[in-house]
This record gives structure tokens, sequence and C-alpha cells, in this order.
């Protein structure tokens, strides 16, 4: 397969692409970029950049096949699970299937823009502030998209509205709750089997426990499915990327905050 996946560290949706690779066994090269600095804005060989930009999730990452840029993480996971004949990444049940990708919209829609929210403004926002006025530039200039450019501008300005981030605290402790009462059944994985939203949910808010770590307290089955997720040999594949000490800390601007709450 003549694909290149270029990639973030393996926190946010780098993460689960990343683990839904190993998890599939396909063979296609992986090469880390550093996405804070818009390197993910000069991959080279692409047929169309606004292809690129207008993924949902941001500053993804991005599967390039035959110069076309490929896009968003359940994506991505759909494509890897189908390319390698189907390896366990997505429910064969037609209702067990449309419920995983409910799941997975409705995190892409309100988990991933509170948690984006959340850690950029903790831990990108300041290396951001510290570019001068004409390196900022620069790296926006790279930007395709209007409304990504625009996102990137407001995390460098520190244009953070108190009332979002309000929104995102709750957002992400509801999802945190949401979780721990899935799981409340005694089931192992989200849909039942392990699948897709499994890497995407571990993927978004596993960075969430240390910024806000009263959303996980008092979720035994949330605590004990964390547990499972790290144990398993794709997750351990996925972080073996990391060339920071703490990927979960690693985060660039994220999917656009939902305009309807």
């Amino acid at each position: 397969m003549g694909a290149i996946l270029y990639h973030g560290q393996p926190n946010g949706p780098s993460f689960s692409v990343l683990a839904a690779l190993a998890e599939s066994g396909l063979a296609i090269e992986t090469r880390s970029i550093d996405l804070l600095a818009g390197e993910r804005h000069t991959i080279p060989g692409l047929a169309e950049p606004l292809a690129r930009d207008m993924g949902l999730e941001g500053e993804g990452p991005v599967l390039v096949a035959d110069g076309e840029a490929m896009t968003d993480a359940v994506f991505l996971a759909q494509y890897f699970d189908e390319a390698a004949g189907g390896c366990g990444l997505q429910p064969a049940d037609p209702y067990a299937h449309w419920e995983m990708m409910m799941w997975c919209r409705q995190l892409t829609e309100r988990l991933a823009p509170a948690a984006a929210c959340l850690g950029t403004l903790a831990h990108a926002q300041p290396a951001l502030a510290a570019l001068g006025g004409d390196a900022f530039a620069a790296l926006a200039a790279n930007i395709a998209s209007e409304d990504l450019r625009a996102r990137w501008q407001d995390l460098h300005d520190g244009a953070f509205d108190t009332a979002k981030l309000a929104d995102s605290k709750a957002k992400v402790a509801q999802f945190a709750q949401r979780t721990e009462d899935r799981l409340a059944d005694g089931r192992d994985w989200l849909m039942g089997d392990f699948s897709i939203a499994d890497f995407e949910t571990y993927g978004w808010m596993a960075g969430m426990r240390a910024l806000e770590p009263e959303a996980f307290a008092g979720k035994p089955h949330l605590t004990a499915w964390f547990a499972r997720i790290e144990a398993r040999p794709a997750t351990q594949a996925a972080l073996a990327h990391a060339t920071v000490a703490d990927p979960s800390a690693a985060w660039a601007p994220g999917p656009e905050i939902n305009r309807w709450g």
C-alpha cells in the first residue's frame, strides 16, 4: 500500500489513528511531525492542500495516498480496518455499527472540541504566544482553511471566551460520566466488543485526567477501562511513537467548538 501516515504525538486523534493502524497490522509508513510547529501544513506532494485542512478534528493525522490527503481519525481507522480485511475495529452487526458511529460523532462534536480547548490553553498557548509576529504569520500563511487559521490565531492571541472554557470543562465531565454509565453494566468495551470508539474516546480523554481530575474521580468502571486500553498491545505500539516524556500533554488546535452548545 503506497501511503504515508503523518501524525503528531500519540494523543488525541494521532493516538487513535496510530493505535488503529497497529491493531490492523498493515505495513503503512509513519512519519512523526510537529503539529504545533505547523508541519502538517507543509506536507509535500499533496494534490489539493485544502482537503487536508477541511478535516473535522483540526490538527489531526493525515494519510497521504497517491497525492490525496485523507483525514479524520475515525475514517482513517475504518480505512485501516477494511484494508486489512476486517481486523475487529468495526462491529459486524448493523445496529452496533451505527451505535459506534453515533458515539464517535458525538465525541467529535462535544468531547473533542472541549478537550482541545482545555489542552491547548494549558500546554500549547504559551509556546505559540512566544512566537514573534513574523514567525507566527509565516506559520499561519501555510494554513489553507480560513476557519482553521482563525483557531490558530485565537490560540496565539490568547483569545479564549471564559464561557467557552467553562462549557468545555462541563463537557469533559459529562462525557466522562457518560462513559462511566456506559460501562456500568460490566462490559469491557464501549460497544461490548472492542471497536474504534474505544481508541477514539481514550485519545481525547487521556490528557484530561491531569487537567480535570475531578471529572474522573469516583468512576471505577472508567478507571478500569483506562487500564484495559493501556494494557492493549496496539496502545503500547501507538505510545511508542512518542518523542516527548508526556504525549498526553501535546496539543495543537483541534475541532471547532460547536456554536450550538
